[in-house]
C-alpha cells in the first residue's frame, strides 16, 4: 500500500470491470456459437443439393433449407456485427466505470485518497498493524489562514498550493503510509510506528511542516503556507475506547488535538489527550449554552461604580456583563465574551445588554454616566454607530449621558471606519473613551488623530502602584500625556488605600475596582442610589422643589 492510491485502485477497477465483460461476452459469445451450430446443420443439408443443382446431377434443392441457410448466414454476418458494436460498448463502459470508482475515491486535485475512501484504507493499515504488534499514528493536517491565499491570489493559485502541499508531503511519508485530502484545506496521514517510538512519528512530523513550509513558487507570486496538525496513535485511543478503535475515531482523535495546535499558535503538532476531548466537549456546552442563554435573557448587566477621586463622589457607572447560567451558575466576561466573538453572537448579546442598560440607567441620576465595553468585533459593522443611536432614540436615553469604550486592539482593524464612527457618535453627544491603554500598540499620533474623549489605565499598572518605582512613573507618565492631549483619565483596578493615594495625588482622576465594592445587579444598585439620594425621582422632586421656591420668590 502507497501514500497514493492508484495501483490499488487501478487493481479493484480492474477486477469489477473484467467480471462485466465476461458476463457480457458470454452472451454474444453464446449466440455466435448457436449461429455456427445452425450454419453446420442446415449446410451440410442444403449444401451438397445446390452444388448438385448447378452441375444438373440433381433436382431444385429444398426451398425451405435453401432460405433457412441464407437466413442462418445474415445471422452469423449480424451477429458478428453486434459482437464488434458490444466490444466496443464494454469498452466505453469499463472506461467510464473506471473514471467513476476514480472520481468516488479519489482527489481529483491532489490524487490522493479522499475522505470516503480513506476509512476503508485506514481500516486495513489498522488490521495490518495490529497483528504485527504495531501501531499507526494518524496525522490530521490543517492549512493555516489558507483563505487568505484564496483571497489574495485566486483560487487558481489556492489550487496549486494544495498540489505542491500534497507533493511536499507525499514525499516525505513512507511507502507504506496513506495520503488524503479530507475537503478544503484538509489532510490526513497515517503511519506505522512501534508504540516505544512516538518520538519518530514526532520527527516525521515535524519534516511535514517543515517541507511544506518553504516557499511556493507560482508564477510571480512566491506563497508561503504553515500547517497545525494533530496526531493520535492507535494504541492510546485504543485505551481509551475501550478496545479496537475504528479509523472515524482516529480521524476524530487526531482532528481534536489539531484543533489543540490552532489554538496555540498554529504551525506546530500535538498529540491526542484525552483531556483535550473533556475541553472540547466543555467548549461546545459553552457555545450552546450561550445561544440558550440570548434566547432565554440569562445575560444580564452589573454595574460597578466609578468615582471621582478628589472629591469621593459617585460620577458613574460600567456596565459588566454576567451571564446567570442554570448549569454554570454566575459567569464571568472572560470566559463567555471571546466565545460569544468567535461564534458571531457577540453584537445580539452586547446589544441586548446595552439597552437593559440604558433601561436601568434612566432610573439614575441624571448626572451619573454610563459606560460599556464594546467589541472589536463590532466595530467591523459598519453600522454599528447607526445601530447605537437607534438603540439610544428607541429609549429616550440622553447621548451625553452614554460613554463606550474600545480596546487599542479595535484600532488596528481598520483605522479609518474607526474613526468616521466614533466622530460620528461624538457629533449625536456620545462619549468615545479608549480602554485597557497601554496594553497595545497605540502611538500617540493615533491619540491625536482619533476624538477620545479619555483613556482608561490597565489595572495592571495600577497594581504596580503599591511598589514605588517604574509603575508609579510609567502611571505619572500617563496621566501627564493625558493633561497635554485634553484626555481625562480614569484608572482601573483601585482595590486598596494605597493605590488611591498614590493616584490623588497625581491629578484629576476617575476611578474604579473593589475598593469601592464588587460589581451589583440593577436592584442592588437602585438601592445604593436610593440611600444616598441619586435615583431620577429625587432630581424630579428637588426640581420642582426649586421650581415652587422660584414661583414664590417671584409671587
Amino acid at each position: 500500500m502507497s501514500a497514493r492510491p492508484e495501483t490499488f485502485r487501478e487493481a479493484i477497477s480492474e477486477k469489477f470491470s473484467r467480471a462485466r465483460r465476461t458476463e457480457r461476452d458470454i452472451v454474444a459469445l453464446g449466440i455466435a456459437f448457436a449461429a455456427m451450430i445452425l450454419f453446420v446443420g442446415t449446410g451440410g443439408s442444403v449444401l451438397p443439393q445446390l452444388i448438385g443443382a448447378w452441375r444438373g446431377l440433381t433436382s431444385q434443392p429444398d426451398i425451405l433449407l435453401t432460405n433457412a441457410l441464407i437466413l442462418n448466414v445474415a445471422l452469423i454476418v449480424l451477429g458478428s456485427s453486434r459482437y464488434k458494436a458490444l466490444q466496443k460498448e464494454l469498452l466505453i463502459r469499463r472506461i467510464s466505470e473506471e473514471e467513476a470508482l476514480k472520481l468516488a475515491d479519489i482527489d481529483p486535485l491532489t490524487n490522493c485518497y479522499n475522505r470516503r475512501s480513506m476509512g476503508p484504507a485506514l481500516e486495513d493499515q489498522l488490521t495490518e498493524a495490529r497483528a504485527s504488534g504495531r501501531a499507526i499514528a494518524v496525522i490530521q493536517v490543517d492549512l493555516d489562514n489558507f483563505k487568505q491565499v484564496n483571497d489574495l491570489h485566486g483560487h487558481s493559485v489556492g489550487d496549486r498550493v494544495l498540489q505542491v502541499t500534497a507533493d511536499r508531503m507525499a514525499d516525505v511519508l513512507p511507502a507504506d503510509a496513506l495520503l488524503a485530502r479530507l475537503g478544503g484545506d484538509e489532510f490526513a496521514c497515517s503511519v506505522f510506528f512501534h508504540p516505544s517510538d512516538s518520538a519518530g512519528v514526532e520527527r516525521l512530523t515535524q519534516r511535514l511542516i517543515d517541507q511544506v513550509a518553504e516557499p511556493i513558487a507560482i508564477g510571480d507570486v512566491a506563497v508561503e503556507i504553515t500547517m497545525s496538525v494533530g496526531i493520535a496513535g492507535s494504541d492510546t485511543v485504543d485505551r481509551e475506547c475501550s478496545g479496537n478503535a475504528t479509523p472515524p475515531q482516529m480521524m476524530h482523535k487526531a482532528d481534536i488535538a489539531m484543533y489543540q495546535a490552532k489554538k496555540d499558535g498554529k504551525n506546530r503538532f500535538f498529540w491526542f489527550e484525552p483531556s483535550m476531548e473533556y475541553e472540547l466537549r466543555f467548549r461546545n456546552e459553552l457555545e450552546s449554552g450561550i445561544r440558550r442563554g440570548i434566547a432565554n435573557g440569562e445575560f444580564v448587566p452589573y454595574y460597578e461604580q466609578q468615582v471621582d477621586l478628589d472629591s469621593g463622589a459617585l460620577a458613574g457607572f460600567e456596565m459588566l456583563a454576567r451571564w446567570h447560567s442554570p448549569d454554570l451558575g454566575t459567569v464571568n466576561p472572560d470566559i463567555f465574551i471571546p466565545i460569544a466573538e468567535e461564534i458571531g453572537v457577540i453584537a445580539e448579546l452586547s446589544e441586548g445588554l446595552i439597552a437593559q442598560a440604558m433601561e436601568d440607567a434612566k432610573a439614575w441620576h441624571p448626572s451619573l454616566t454610563l459606560s460599556v465595553n464594546i467589541s472589536p468585533v463590532q466595530l467591523r459593522d459598519p453600522w454599528f454607530s447607526q445601530k447605537l443611536l437607534k438603540m439610544l432614540v428607541q429609549r429616550n436615553f440622553p447621548p451625553s449621558r452614554l460613554e463606550i469604550e474600545i480596546t487599542e486592539s479595535c484600532l488596528h482593524n481598520d483605522i479609518g471606519m474607526v474613526r468616521t464612527m466614533i466622530t460620528s457618535l461624538r457629533n449625536q453627544g456620545v462619549k468615545v473613551s479608549l480602554d485597557d491603554f497601554g496594553t497595545g500598540y497605540s502611538s500617540l499620533a493615533q491619540l491625536r488623530s482619533l476624538p477620545f474623549d479619555r483613556l482608561k489605565i490597565d489595572r495592571s499598572f495600577i497594581r504596580e502602584l503599591r511598589q514605588a518605582g517604574a509603575g508609579s512613573q510609567l502611571v505619572d507618565a500617563i496621566v501627564s500625556m493625558g493633561d497635554g492631549l485634553k484626555m481625562p483619565i480614569t484608572a482601573e483596578g483601585i482595590e486598596s488605600d494605597e493605590i488611591l493615594k498614590v493616584l490623588q495625588r497625581m491629578g484629576r482622576i476617575k476611578g474604579q475596582g473593589y475598593h469601592y465594592g464588587r460589581p451589583e445587579p440593577a436592584e442592588r444598585v437602585r438601592e445604593r442610589l436610593a440611600q444616598v439620594s441619586l435615583l431620577a425621582e429625587n432630581f424630579v422632586a428637588s426640581e420642582d422643589e426649586a421650581s415652587e421656591q422660584r414661583a414664590a420668590h417671584g409671587a
